[in-house]
């Protein structure tokens, strides 16, 4: 199984480390090799996504990433900063699937700044799709009208993408509640009524599974006030980027949620949900976690190994339960622990 690993900036080197500690144990026949991807390849190669990355990614089974960009990098050329290297790895292995779980463990109920009543039990999961949109839209760009300075955006779907990251969502329910909730802008935006009337197409496929449909405003509403609601929820890439976002921290740590971004074969990119955290970088305090579950992630669903993905997820319920917390979860009368003693309890737990 050849695993590319891309570290990325900030605490995506330290967080990746714990991920690849714990796959090594579980003693699979793996081939790790690591790339540059984002800032730290800018300063390097001086391309956020260089040729090398580019080739190593492809010719592996699955890529684990840690983290990019940073403020470091904020006053490049858009097409140097980190993140054009996170878009052109996504579009270049054609990742158009991105899953995130928002998970609230029993054990961080008090984590969440909502009350524990209204997400004890949580767990939806997000499917959001990742190549298209606004984000990848053209044309785009930023020009002179009329003396002034004018910026705009594409925002654009084919019937097919649509078709396609429905499919996701619906074979994803299957395995969980049955329920999907596409998330849509149908009132305003005529690229989200066609989203709607592709799904509800999509929907007569799946006749076991109830589909429902909310506009994104309300649906920001409702994952704050009844988020135990949803089951699936399957939105386009710029509504699915706040979403998920927005989900992860009703779960109080937006440092415990991994995510998967799948091509048409699942071959995949995994990721922690959260950014590269350049304020705590090199101290050893980062939350190691929703990485480490990523890996499990990536062993679930590119490598079809079940029970090995849920020995590590079972690890981290054991660490949690065991009173083991990094300092974005900490709460008093916990074990106060760094990232490579998270990572330490992990493999103590497997």
């Amino acid at each position: 199984m050849k695993i590319c690993v891309l570290p990325g900036d900030g605490i995506g080197p330290e967080i990746t480390a714990e991920a690849v500690r714990v796959l090594k144990t579980l003693d699979l026949k793996l081939e790790l090799e690591e790339g540059l991807l984002g800032g730290c390849a800018v300063d390097a190669a001086g391309d956020p996504f260089p040729e090398a990355t580019q080739k190593l990614a492809k010719e592996a089974d699955a890529v684990l990433l840690g983290a990019v960009g940073g403020p470091k990098w904020d006053n490049h050329p858009r097409e140097l900063r980190p993140e054009r290297g996170l878009l052109r790895i996504r579009k270049d292995l054609g990742l158009f699937a991105n899953l995130r779980p928002a998970i609230l463990y029993p054990e961080l109920a008090n984590a969440s700044t909502l009350k524990p009543e209204v997400v004890a039990g949580l767990d939806i999961l997000i499917v959001r799709e990742l190549t298209g949109d606004i984000y990848f839209g053209t044309p785009r760009g930023i020009e002179i009208r009329h003396g002034e300075r004018v910026g705009f955006n594409t925002m654009i779907y084919s019937e097919s993408e649509i078709r396609r990251i429905l499919k996701v969502a619906f074979e994803a329910a299957r395995k969980r509640g049955k329920k999907v909730c596409s998330i849509d802008k149908m009132n305003v935006l005529e690229t989200t009524q066609l989203w709607r009337d592709v799904a509800n197409e999509v929907a007569r496929d799946y006749p076991d599974v109830e589909l429902s449909h909310m506009l994104v405003d309300n649906a920001a509403m409702q994952l704050v006030k009844n988020p135990k609601q949803f089951d699936v929820i399957v939105t386009g890439n710029m509504f699915g980027d706040i979403l998920s976002d927005e989900a992860a921290m009703l779960t109080g740590s937006i440092g415990m949620l991994p995510s998967a971004s799948l091509d048409e074969k699942n071959k995949g990119l995994y990721e922690p949900s959260h950014g590269s955290a350049p304020d705590i970088a090199g101290k050893g305090i980062a939350n190691p976690l929703a990485t480490i579950l990523s890996a499990a992630m990536m062993l679930r669903y590119t490598f079809n190994l079940e029970e090995a993905a849920r020995r590590i997820e079972g690890a981290v319920k054991k660490v949690l339960a065991a009173g083991y917390r990094t300092a974005d979860i900490y709460e008093p009368g916990m074990k106060k622990v760094g990232t490579r003693e998270m990572g330490d309890a992990v493999i103590a737990a497997l």
